[in-house]
Parts: structure tokens; C-alpha cells; sequence
């Protein structure tokens, strides 16, 4: 595995995120991706030193980018973001980055992927029923696509992105299209929580955190230049 002179950021994976990922898009959606990224190991031995904050930047269409120890701390409190990020169609990845993404079973635990998904869930739902940017549906399809990918991870051990291609998919294009009401969509996240309650109690996957850890330790060493 190489990597790029110490005055570069050398990006290991980058994944197509969004509608155009879940098979939700319409003529009006953008591009959005994630993005991670190692850093030379070097810049952490300066007096001072803070990992940067999440970027965010807008080109080709938005990006959300992350240092690989801040995704791999994110990953490891099950953020349904960095966990989609280990799922989602590849644009680019390199070694590393491959090598990233077989860690998705080693990462995630039942417990604190239940917190996290459900309480993303629950700002989605909050934003749904303020009408949020007028535009209440977006924030509806998100609240019951983070349940069903939480119910589904903890049935099964991962999640699909391409929602539309799911059970649920006819489900929530009638959301998307507003044909749904409040009443029967706060139904369906209820609904859909039990099951992920239900799921949670008979979950017995384990993460493997020094796995992961391995994996931290040998990217730094590969990077200390």
C-alpha cells in the first residue's frame, strides 16, 4: 500500500450517499458523497494537535469528508452516517480503504446502534413534524428509512442502502410524494421501532474492537513519514 507526500491528505474511500444511493432520486436531487482520509501521522506529533472538524464541501455536489480516526470513533458509536459510509456504493477507494469496509461487521454494536439510529431517528421525526425547510417529506423518508435500516442490522447483520429496492421501497415513495399522511407515518416508525426493539433483545453480534484498533495502529505506522 502507498501513500501520498506528507503535504497531501490521501483519500482511502469515497461512496455515493443520498437519494441517488437509496434509489429515492427525483430530476431535482443532487450528488451527494462521503468521504474519508489519512493524514501523515506526523502532523499528530505537533504540540497542539486536534483532528479537523467534519468538512463540508460543495463541488460536483455535496461531501462530507473525515479524518480516518474521527470516521473510525464515529463508526465505533454507530453514527448511521459512517455506518451507511461501510455500505454504500463505492466512487473511489484504494487498499486501505477496501480494507475499511470489511471492518463494518467488527465496528458496530447492537446496543449503541439502537441508541444512535433511534435518535437520529427521533431529530428526523422532530423535523417532519415542524415542517422544517417546507419540506416536511424529506425529513419523513429519512425518519423510516433509519428505522428500517436499524431493524434490518440488527436481523441481519447489515443494511441495505438502496432502499427503494426493499419492502419498503413503494412505501416510501408515497411518503416522498406526500401521499402518506402524518398519522399513518408516525404509525410506521412506531411500528417500526417495536420491531427494532423486538430484534435488539434477540441480537447476539459482538464487535471486535481491537480489530479495529489493529487496523488504526498499522494505517498510522504506514503513515508516519
Amino acid at each position: 500500500m502507498t501513500h501520498e507526500t506528507p503535504d497531501q491528505l490521501q483519500t482511502i474511500l469515497k461512496v455515493l450517499v443520498g437519494s441517488q444511493a437509496h434509489g429515492l432520486a427525483t430530476k431535482e436531487s443532487d450528488r451527494d458523497f462521503r468521504r474519508v482520509y489519512v493524514m501523515p501521522t506526523q502532523h499528530m506529533f505537533q504540540l497542539g494537535f486536534k483532528y479537523q472538524a467534519t468538512q463540508w464541501t460543495k463541488a460536483e455536489g455535496d461531501e462530507t469528508a473525515w479524518e480516518v480516526g474521527q470516521f473510525l470513533m464515529l463508526a465505533s458509536q454507530c453514527h448511521p452516517l459512517a455506518l451507511e459510509t461501510l455500505l454504500a456504493p463505492i466512487v473511489t477507494a484504494d487498499e486501505w480503504g477496501q480494507h475499511l469496509r470489511t471492518l463494518f461487521p467488527a465496528i458496530w454494536s447492537p446496543t449503541q446502534a439502537f441508541e444512535a439510529f433511534t435518535n437520529y431517528a427521533r431529530n428526523q421525526r422532530t423535523k417532519f413534524l415542524d415542517k422544517k425547510d417546507d419540506r416536511p417529506a424529506k425529513y419523513a423518508v429519512a425518519y423510516i428509512r433509519v428505522l428500517d435500516n436499524l431493524r434490518e442490522l440488527l436481523e441481519t447483520g447489515a443494511f441495505t442502502v438502496q432502499i427503494s429496492s426493499t419492502a419498503l421501497g413503494a412505501t416510501l415513495l408515497q411518503i416522498q410524494s406526500g401521499e402518506m399522511g402524518i398519522g399513518h407515518v408516525i404509525d410506521l416508525g412506531e411500528d417500526l421501532l417495536q420491531h427494532c426493539q423486538q430484534h435488539l433483545r434477540d441480537c447476539t453480534h459482538a464487535p471486535d474492537h481491537k480489530l479495529v484498533q489493529d487496523f488504526l495502529t498499522t494505517i498510522r505506522k504506514a503513515f508516519l513519514v
